[in-house]
């Protein structure tokens, strides 16, 4: 059976470039890498490499012969380039004008635009990142918010971002639901970050009450099961690579606090492990497993060379361990260990509060665990847990036990 990549425009970091996607391959995933010169985006889930025909011709050179390549939404993306631009002044005519992608750049002092948004609207992108800045906001949240409203301004061409009113958003959002096809999360961020423009940027207060959010999909967490952790677990040879999988399944770690962990962050007094300045900005304390312990006394005793500040360091930068590497390290351990579930190391953070859910710990305890905001966010899980579920008989049991039933 063939397996099927899927080429699509990609904006990333300010430039133009051929996303590539497919099921998760590993052998796919190296020859990528290393023969057509791609690089992985965390944020896009996917590898690319530069929108230009030497490198298109290159990456296609290299795939093996059982490969069926989609190409329809690059070319249909190059066609539409390639046409000049509809000429439009009106805002009632906005869901039919053509949306081209932005080439956005962001660095730490200025926003460079390039000419496919309208002089008129030059000014937005760069007040509206001094906001965010001021705002303490985190660098994927700005490059994010810069480029959803990025999409908006080019829509609109030559009209005034700051004359739109809220019928002229809900236009642009139904063409953003039913011509672009996006997804609800993508609508949710999109609105964010207009909401964010028009409300702190500009001042209009309860400019959004107005605008309807889309109904966001219910995604169920991906758990593993004990015996899939036991094999995952089992897999691993390398004791620094074990002690990684350990602490993001002992203790529900993000693949990122994972990394940010240094060694005083380890209190082996208390049994504690510090989480410094999480997601949200929030720091918290979370359980130190006794076996986690020992895995990481054993590796801090054994490994050459020791970790000074961090307490996964890379051997190559000496600081803090990339959270792509540690996801690597995952995805080599599950295929070692012959897991066909399509899931990240984030499930092993899903397991975790799973896992104490069906062990009756209380949902609020594993909400501070998991360092979450809102219960909400935790109540996923119960959807998950299989423990009320199993006690739960059905009624056709009950009918073929009161013999009213045969079969």
């Amino acid at each position: 059976m063939k397996s099927l990549i899927t080429l699509r425009p990609f904006l990333h970091r300010g430039g133009e470039h051929i996303g590539i996607y497919f099921q998760n391959n590993l052998p796919l995933n190296i020859l990528i890498r290393t023969k057509a010169a791609g690089k992985w985006s965390q944020t896009g889930k996917c590898w690319y490499v530069p929108m230009d025909r030497k490198a298109f011709e290159k990456m296609k050179s290299v795939l093996p012969g059982n490969i069926d390549l989609d190409t329809t939404e690059l070319r249909k993306y190059l066609e539409n380039k390639n046409q000049p631009p509809k000429k439009t002044s009106s805002l009632a005519t906005t869901d039919e004008q053509d949306l081209r992608y932005p080439v956005l750049q962001t660095n730490t002092n200025q926003v460079k635009i390039n000419n496919t948004i309208s002089p008129v609207n030059n000014h937005v992108l760069p007040a509206m990142q001094q906001m965010l800045k001021l705002k303490a906001f985190s660098p994927s949240t700005i490059r994010t918010y810069l480029n959803e409203m990025a999409q908006l301004l080019i829509a609109i061409k030559d009209i005034p971002a700051a004359e739109l009113k809220p019928e002229h958003l809900k236009r642009y959002l139904v063409y953003c639901y039913e011509k672009l096809e996006l997804k609800e999360n993508t609508l949710h961020s999109r609105i964010n970050a207009m909401k964010f423009y028009y409300e702190k940027v500009l001042g209009r207060e309860k400019f959004f009450w107005e605008i309807p959010r889309p109904k966001k999909q219910l995604i169920l967490p991906k758990v593993l099961g004990e015996d899939e952790l036991a094999r995952l677990f089992n897999s691993l040879d390398n004791l620094k690579h074990k002690a990684m999988l350990f602490a993001a399944y002992s203790a529900g770690l993000r693949v990122s606090e994972i990394a940010a962990l240094k060694i005083k962050h380890i209190d082996s007094g208390r049994m504690q492990i510090f989480i410094e300045n999480a997601k949200g900005k929030k720091d918290r304390y979370v359980n130190l497993s006794p076996i986690l312990l020992d895995v990481l006394r054993a590796y801090i005793k054994t490994y050459k060379p020791k970790p000074k500040e961090y307490l996964f360091e890379s051997e190559q930068t000496n600081t803090f361990y990339p959270t792509r590497t540690i996801q690597r390290i995952f995805q080599m351990a599950k295929e070692k260990a012959r897991i066909p579930k399509t899931v990240g190391i984030h499930s092993l953070r899903h397991s975790f509060a799973t896992h104490l859910l069906e062990k009756g710990t209380d949902i609020r305890y594993i909400k501070e665990l998991l360092g979450h905001f809102s219960i909400k966010t935790t109540e996923r899980y119960l959807h998950v847990s299989k423990k009320q579920l199993v006690n739960i008989i059905s009624p056709l049991d009950d009918l073929w036990r009161t013999g009213k039933i045969d079969w």
